[in-house]
């Protein structure tokens, strides 16, 4: 796995598996019969609320984490991969095919539009995105940092978080924050912040008293918030990372997009159910503000921020080779 991804994405051979897995599984159909279509995500990735309602003959499997080896895995078909945007670099596009769902890509809101056009043309054809969350600063204990926290990241340079900061395990991801908190300087800094870079067990350490914050995708939070006080979220006014949950075809499936489950996700009552979730639909701002008086008061700005802020957000464009390597030697000269 390159070391500017993300330590839960799948690794190249893993997704590589996942894809062909469709192929094979036409192969195996020949020898057992019909096969009925399967999405196949890691597990979390999907909410559960809207995994059951795939329709039949659809069926779903999770894997156990996103960073499981693949040599643990069983190789079985898949006709529908679910994935983050993190993954992206160890999918190439030639073990993908289009998405061919023009009703649900005219509905894409200005997030999903710039992240497709980061992609670039023929990518973005096999792409589709059907969710999206913020990273969020989440604090334990963190009122006299709360404040701060909502002007801009920089919270996470101050002397008295030294040490209690765990990051997502993503140079490329670290570099990019350090770039909107002042450049160089700002990543040695931040780097000197950090206990760790590990966001699959962050809130393990975070409940356990080893860290005072840690920065997640909202989605992985919403949980623990509403069950724990002692836990505070925040999405500064200066924007966020987004954290993108897609839809690849894989090359050997045959089976069409499943359309109006997609379409069941991105319209209430399951739109503001998985909202309430620190999962959102990919459309505009317009299209779900309507949700907003259905939320929970405690959570209603940070679930459904306004547009202004929303559009702040911004999403990390693929890299090419020459741009990996530099920042790959960027990395190297930041290390404390």
């Amino acid at each position: 796995m390159s070391a500017m991804g993300f330590r839960g994405q799948c690794s190249r051979r893993r997704l590589l598996q996942l894809a062909a897995g469709a192929g094979l599984g036409l192969v195996a159909a020949c020898r057992k019969g019909p096969q009925p279509p399967q999405l196949r995500a890691a597990r979390g990735l999907i909410p559960k609320a809207w995994a059951d309602q795939l329709p039949s003959p659809w069926t779903w499997s999770w894997q156990e984490s996103e960073a499981t080896d693949p040599d643990d895995q069983e190789q079985g078909g898949g006709d529908l991969l679910a994935l983050n945007d993190g993954w992206l670099p160890s999918l190439p596009p030639d073990q993908r095919q289009l998405i061919q769902a023009p009703p649900l890509q005219q509905q894409l809101g200005i997030q999903a539009r710039r992240f497709l056009e980061q992609q670039g043309e023929q990518r973005a054809g096999s792409l589709l995105p059907v969710g999206v969350s913020p990273w969020v600063i989440l604090f334990r204990n963190g009122t006299e940092w709360a404040e701060a926290a909502r002007a801009g990241w920089d919270v996470l340079l101050q002397p008295s978080l030294a040490g209690q900061v765990i990051l997502p395990a993503s140079p490329r991801w670290v570099m990019d924050l350090a770039d909107r908190c002042g450049g160089d300087a700002a990543l040695q800094r931040l780097r000197q912040q950090l206990l760790t870079m590990d966001d699959r067990r962050a809130t393990n350490w975070l409940l356990k008293d080893k860290a005072r914050v840690v920065v997640l995708p909202l989605q992985r939070c919403m949980a623990l918030l509403r069950r724990d006080p002692r836990l505070t979220a925040v999405l500064p006014d200066q924007g966020a990372p987004l954290h993108w949950t897609l839809l690849v075809r894989p090359k050997g499936t045959r089976e069409p997009l499943p359309q109006n489950w997609v379409e069941a996700a991105w319209t209430s009552p399951l739109r503001r159910t998985l909202l309430v979730n620190g999962w959102r639909a990919p459309l505009e701002a317009d299209a779900i503000e309507l949700d907003r008086q259905d939320l929970p008061n405690p959570w209603r700005e940070l679930l459904l921020p306004p547009a202004s802020l929303w559009e702040r957000c911004w999403s990390l464009p693929p890299l090419t080779e020459p741009e990996r390597l530099q920042l790959g030697e960027r990395w190297r000269a930041s290390t404390p």
